[in-house]
C-alpha cells in the first residue's frame, strides 16, 4: 500500500508540472471560447445551440495535450523499467497514471468547461450538469489516452500518433456528454445519455491497465 501511495504522490507530480501541467489545457480552452465567437460573428444566439457541443469539443482536444510525455518521459530515463520490477503491477502502474492525470489535468478541465459553455451562450441552468458530466467524461479520456500513450510508446511522432489513435474513441463521450445537455436543454430525460456515459467510462476503465501494460511491455521489450 506504502508503494501504491508513493507512485501515486510521484504520478500526480509529474502529471501537474510536465509539459505545464494544467495550465497549457485551460489556456488552450480559453482561448478556444474567445476565439469561436469571432470565427462566427460573434452572435451568442447564434452560438447557444451548439454551445454545449463546442465546450465538448474542446474538452476532448484540451485533454490531448498532455498525453505524449505519460509514458515516454519514463521509458527514455529507465523509471518505466524500475517500475515494471517494483511492488506495484504494471496494470496498477497504468491505473495510478490516468487516475493523476484526470485529477492533474481533467478536473481542472471539467471546472473549465462550465465557465467556456456559458461564454458560449448556454444556459446558465445547465452549468451544474456541465460540470458533472465533464468530469464523468474527463475520466475516461483520461483512461483513453492513457491507453493510446502506452501504444504510442516508442514510435517517433508519438504526439500524432497518440491522437490519430485516440480521437476517435472520444467520440463516444462527447456525443453522450452533449447529448445529455441537449436533452436537458429541451426538458427531456437525462438517464439514458448518462447512462451510456458511465458505460463508456466503465468499459475504458477495465480495458485499459489491461491493454496498456500490454502495450508498455511490448515497447520494452
Amino acid at each position: 500500500m506504502s508503494g501504491l501511495f508513493s507512485l501515486f504522490r510521484r504520478e500526480l507530480a509529474l502529471a501537474w508540472g510536465g509539459g505545464g501541467g494544467p495550465l497549457l489545457a485551460c489556456g488552450f480552452m480559453i482561448c478556444f471560447a474567445a476565439m469561436l465567437p469571432l470565427a462566427v460573428g460573434g452572435d451568442l444566439s447564434g452560438l447557444a445551440p451548439i454551445a454545449s457541443g463546442a465546450a465538448w469539443v474542446a474538452l476532448a482536444v484540451a485533454s490531448l495535450l498532455s498525453l505524449e510525455r505519460l509514458f515516454e518521459r519514463d521509458l527514455e530515463d529507465g523509471s518505466l523499467d524500475i517500475l515494471s520490477l517494483g511492488t506495484v503491477p504494471l496494470e496498477g502502474v497504468v491505473v495510478v497514471k490516468a487516475v493523476a492525470q484526470w485529477l492533474a489535468n481533467g478536473v481542472p478541465l471539467a471546472l473549465m468547461a462550465p465557465v467556456v459553455a456559458l461564454v458560449l451562450g448556454q444556459d446558465a441552468g445547465l452549468i451544474a450538469l456541465t460540470g458533472l458530466t465533464s468530469l464523468i467524461g474527463g475520466l475516461g479520456f483520461a483512461f483513453t489516452g492513457a491507453l493510446a500513450a502506452a501504444l504510442a510508446l516508442g514510435a517517433k511522432r508519438g504526439g500524432v500518433l497518440i491522437a490519430v489513435i485516440v480521437l476517435p474513441l472520444f467520440i463516444p463521450p462527447v456525443v453522450f456528454g452533449a447529448g445529455a445537455l441537449a436533452r436537458a436543454a429541451n426538458d427531456q430525460p437525462i438517464g439514458p445519455a448518462l447512462a451510456l456515459l458511465a458505460a463508456y467510462v466503465l468499459f475504458a476503465m477495465v480495458i485499459t491497465p489491461l491493454a496498456g501494460a500490454a502495450a508498455v511491455r511490448n515497447a520494452q521489450s
